[in-house]
């Protein structure tokens, strides 16, 4: 017996089935919508693979040997699997889904716009349960492993082929501080604005001493005046309520205190006036339900974002 299973087809494995089964090729044909040709093309076939003793001709069909009994068998107890893995892309119900979903997110981005996400995960998939966790060191090998479902990170930060982005928003930047500020209120140009106190995120993607809006005030001939870096948005709200302290983020922020206002930025850049947000997931799920499901949800929640009109 030659076994040629490299190059054995799957579709070879449900009409060795359907024979057993009925006992007859040309029934065989018209179940599984073949012509009765294709039958005969795949009864060589699987002759050629597993030997001449698979079938015995009779008058009315044909009889199956043992050999071809137990690989029939075999053949269903192997595409079983396959029909699940099916049924679950087709019959996929996000209310009912109860599995464990994990998703890691830039840290400025988990801490600004992480409650926002998660109501909108929970609406979508109510009962799920969810692992809603910052990006680190060792996340895109764990997205790699299949350990992350969905990452939330910005546009601009490099990721293998083996994951498929989407971009979910441009988050326009503002001055941000305590409304009826005595400054901004009058103004924003550098002249008012590049003294005062500076409240700024102490965002894990920064490299060396300045990040970029630093070097904006440095330009304008003064050090910064950095008055509080912090990882926690709650410390960083506190700070910009109780003082002259200004920050550049996004007028999301206000939904943290309503103490807060957003103020019109001084000239710079026009590429520094906003921040893309991209969501990604491996393009091997690319058509897995649940991972267009949690995208839906992410973007659903970026779309109601209303950015000020200043």
């Amino acid at each position: 017996m030659e076994n040629n299973l490299d190059s054995l087809d799957l579709n070879l494995l449900r009409l060795l089935k359907v024979v057993v089964e009925t006992r007859n090729t040309s029934v065989a044909a018209e179940k599984l919508g073949i012509s009765q040709t294709s039958v005969s093309r795949g009864m060589a076939k699987l002759r050629e693979t597993f030997g001449d003793q698979l079938f015995i001709r009779k008058a009315h069909g044909v009889e199956p040997s043992e050999l071809a009994e137990k690989l029939a068998e075999a053949a269903e107890n192997m595409l079983v699997p396959f029909s699940q893995v099916l049924e679950s892309y087709q019959e996929f119900e996000p209310k009912e889904y109860t599995g464990e979903i994990v998703i890691a997110c830039e840290l400025t981005l988990l801490d600004v716009f992480g409650r926002g996400v998660y109501q909108s995960l929970i609406k979508a998939l109510p009962n799920a349960r969810f692992k809603l966790v910052y990006w680190q060191h060792g996340s895109l090998q764990q997205m790699l492993d299949k350990r992350v479902d969905y990452m939330i990170h910005y546009t601009m930060f490099p990721l293998p082929q083996d994951i498929y982005t989407h971009h979910l928003s441009n988050i326009e930047i503002n001055l941000v501080a305590r409304k009826d500020h005595p400054v901004l209120s009058q103004g924003s140009d550098w002249d008012e604005v590049k003294h005062l106190p500076w409240v700024k995120y102490a965002t894990d993607s920064s490299v060396g001493k300045y990040d970029i809006y630093d070097e904006l005030i440095i330009n304008e001939g003064v050090e910064p005046n950095i008055t509080l870096v912090s990882h926690s948005v709650p410390v960083m709200v506190d700070k910009l309520v109780s003082s002259d302290a200004v920050a550049f983020s996004s007028s999301y922020l206000l939904k943290h205190n309503e103490a807060l206002a957003c103020y019109p930025l001084p000239k710079m850049p026009e590429r520094l006036k906003n921040i893309s947000v991209s969501g990604g997931y491996l393009q091997s799920r690319r058509g897995y339900p649940l991972n267009q499901c949690v995208h839906q949800a992410v973007q659903d929640f970026f779309n109601t974002i209303v950015q000020p009109s200043i």
